[in-house]
């Protein structure tokens, strides 16, 4: 049975990648007959002057064929004599960095390749970085091209400087440098004898010999649920792959994140009864207690994971649009998917010389070191103790797009200093004393809709209800609570943020409470419905056109901002996102405000105020 080496390629945009593989597996006979008759045929029509362009062996898709690059994540399977291997060839292009990503998440090594005629450049070390992000700790410095510096041996060497340089901060276990030549052939799968001065392994010999064994065996045995299982009254089994260690039946079993403790009363590995299993088997476990177990947690035993909110991460930013602190996500680690938001952003990385830089934002393709909370306990560790359980993706909670992956660090001390107390008086107590149902109604729209004018009306028809209200106007909120904040996109989040606490806070008090805000994000609406609860969140949309908000213009706001005097002015030089899916909507124009409040008092009762 052969080891199987999993590895990536990468590297700067036409540094050869595929062409070397290609021209490895070409050499090396690793193709079939009909996949070489179509290699040669398919290269007299490409761009490489009638010779054989191995590179079409992996570049698959239309475009890759037509543009000579590479676009998407190509997987290759092959064998030689000594070894398996499967390869993943990706892009250069920085555009295309998270598939590059994508492909460093699944590989035990990377052959990261340098243009000899142009030397290190920004895409290898932010290549190299990510590598070191994702956990490989085998890297090989293939410099390509050297048939285009005539086979210097002092090229090579001032390249070789530079890589060490660039890679001391770096925690590879191994690290080699190859000069080499795809298109030419020269220290792929035989030695160049254009290159005496060089006296190291071929690429083919050093990827076939290379060992890549983790040996820093990971503790203890750990189990994410994936699934549970209810084929019948008689059995509820949990299912997962085992990431780390083994299991028997009767082994004492702890379930995180509660903590609760049962023994393994049976377990299945696909379809057959078996009284143990180990690392990478898919099983289901049958548990001797009736305990509440969901997909999410984690069965441990003998292993010490954190539990908790908060931690600190490493993460590559991998969206179009910038991330910012506040902004909220969902956080995906192991099967476990929560609400979280990014409280802070440390600093982001220097590519070029690995300097810390205070940032607020973050744009795509950079790398930094933020603080995280999550809305829901989890269970994780530090990327270095399980991997596993040490890198998460962020989620975009509206176009659901994967716009981070990152690693952990280490949790936030913080954290450990805060308890949530239950308080006796509970706020369904509260409520009763009031004889009322405590709601948030939240009112969203351009500035000069209205808002504030039918919060003011409608808490007055409230009071004399006999309801206990009370309104959180945007204005007012910012000039107290919220006056340390800005107009920026981070500091209205922060703004929305804060005020979704309070709204929460006053609910539990048993009130009900009306706010008047833009909020001009979905996101951030969203957001403020997740903190209050769906149940308790009711919608407005103020649908008044932003042709009648700018003919009122009350304040005189919106001619500053057409002046420009008034910058990040929603609907003007910010965007305003309506809401797609509102409780209520209402168009004040052409409306008294009688008329508007016994429209919104009508529709309040339907959801149970």
């Amino acid at each position: 049975m052969h080891s199987l080496l999993k590895f990536i390629t990468c590297g700067s945009v036409d540094d050869g990648k595929s062409t070397l593989i290609g021209h490895m597996l070409y050499d090396a006979k690793l193709i079939f007959a009909d996949q070489k008759k179509a290699l040669e045929l398919d290269s007299k029509v490409g761009s490489n002057d009638g010779g054989i362009d191995y590179s079409l062996l992996l570049d698959g898709l239309m475009a890759e064929r037509e543009q000579g690059i590479t676009i998407d994540v190509a997987y290759r399977y092959f064998t030689s004599d000594r070894r398996s291997f499967i390869v993943a060839d990706t892009p250069g292009h920085e555009e295309y960095t998270r598939n590059m990503a994508v492909g460093a998440s699944f590989a035990d090594l990377a052959v990261i390749l340098v243009d000899a005629s142009k030397g290190v450049l920004v895409q290898t070390r932010r290549h190299s970085r990510i590598c070191a992000l994702m956990g490989i700790r085998h890297v090989v410095y293939a410099v390509n091209k050297m048939d285009l510096v005539d086979y210097d041996e002092g090229t090579f060497e001032n390249i070789r400087v530079e890589i060490n340089k660039m890679t001391a901060e770096y925690d590879f276990s191994t690290r080699y440098l190859i000069p080499v030549s795809a298109t030419a052939g020269d220290n792929i799968t035989k030695l160049s004898e254009r290159m005496p001065w060089y006296h190291g392994k071929t690429l083919l010999a050093y990827l076939e010999e290379i060992d890549v064994t983790d040996n820093t065996a990971q503790d203890g045995f750990v189990l994410p649920v994936q699934r549970v299982s209810r084929p019948n009254r008689e059995y509820r089994g949990f299912q997962g792959q085992i990431e780390v260690g083994e299991i028997a039946v009767g082994d004492d079993i702890t379930v995180l994140p509660s903590g609760n403790v049962s023994k393994v009363k049976s377990i299945y590995n696909m379809m057959d009864k078996t009284d143990a299993a180990f690392a990478d088997q898919a099983v289901s476990i049958e548990l001797e207690d009736e305990i509440d177990v969901s997909r999410g947690c984690v069965f441990v035993k003998d292993v010490d994971l954190q539990v908790g909110k908060m931690f600190t991460a490493r993460i590559l930013w991998m969206d179009d649009t910038k991330l910012v602190e506040g902004k909220n996500y969902y956080l995906k680690i192991g099967t476990n998917t929560v609400p979280a938001v990014v409280i802070n952003i440390k600093y982001k990385m220097d590519v070029n010389t690995g300097d810390k830089l205070k940032t607020e934002r973050l744009f795509k393709n950079e790398i930094a070191v933020c603080n995280i909370a999550c809305s829901d306990p989890i269970v994780y560790d530090k990327f270095s103790e399980h991997k596993d359980l040490g890198c998460f993706i962020l989620i975009d909670r509206i176009t659901n797009m994967t716009s981070a992956c990152g690693v952990i660090e280490h949790s936030l001390r913080r954290e450990g200093n805060l308890t949530w107390h239950e308080m006796d008086i509970t706020r369904k107590l509260r409520a009763k004393q009031k004889g009322q149902t405590p709601k948030t109604i939240w009112m969203t729209g351009l500035s000069g809709a209205g808002k504030s004018t039918l919060i003011n009306e409608l808490e007055k028809r409230l009071f004399a209800q006999g309801k206990h209200t009370m309104v959180l106007d945007g204005d007012n909120v910012r000039m107290g609570l919220n006056k340390n904040l800005g107009f920026k996109e981070v500091d209205r989040i922060e703004n929305i943020r804060r005020v979704s606490e309070v709204a929460k806070l006053m609910n539990d008090a048993g009130l009900i409470v009306l706010t008047s805000f833009i909020s001009p994000f979905a996101q951030d609406r969203a957001s403020a419905r997740e903190v209050i609860g769906n149940e308790n969140f009711i919608e407005i949309y103020v649908a008044t056109s932003l042709e009648e908000c700018e003919k009122r213009d009350v304040k005189g706001l919106y001619k500053k901002a057409r002046s420009g005097q008034l910058p990040n002015f929603s609907g003007i030089s910010s965007p305003y996102e309506p809401p797609k899916n509102p409780e209520i909507t209402i168009d004040t124009a052409g409306q008294t405000v009688e008329e508007s409040v016994d429209y919104l008092l009508k529709e309040l009762t339907k959801w149970g105020c």
